[in-house]
């Protein structure tokens, strides 16, 4: 996985980042917990919490 520096905090986050605004209606919880279980053994550190967009 390829991190990059989050501004001048010092904290790496992932490039690749899990979405999450489908879950609760596309998703099950039981889907969104294997999702996001995927995710971090994978590396990914970056969630997208977004409800929804303009």
């Amino acid at each position: 996985m390829t991190y990059s520096e989050l501004g001048r905090t010092g904290i790496k986050v992932s490039r690749c980042c899990l979405g999450t605004m489908t879950w609760g209606s596309q998703n099950s919880e039981a889907e969104a917990h294997a999702q996001m279980d995927y995710a971090l053994e994978r590396g990914v550190n970056f969630w997208d919490t977004a409800e929804m967009y303009s």
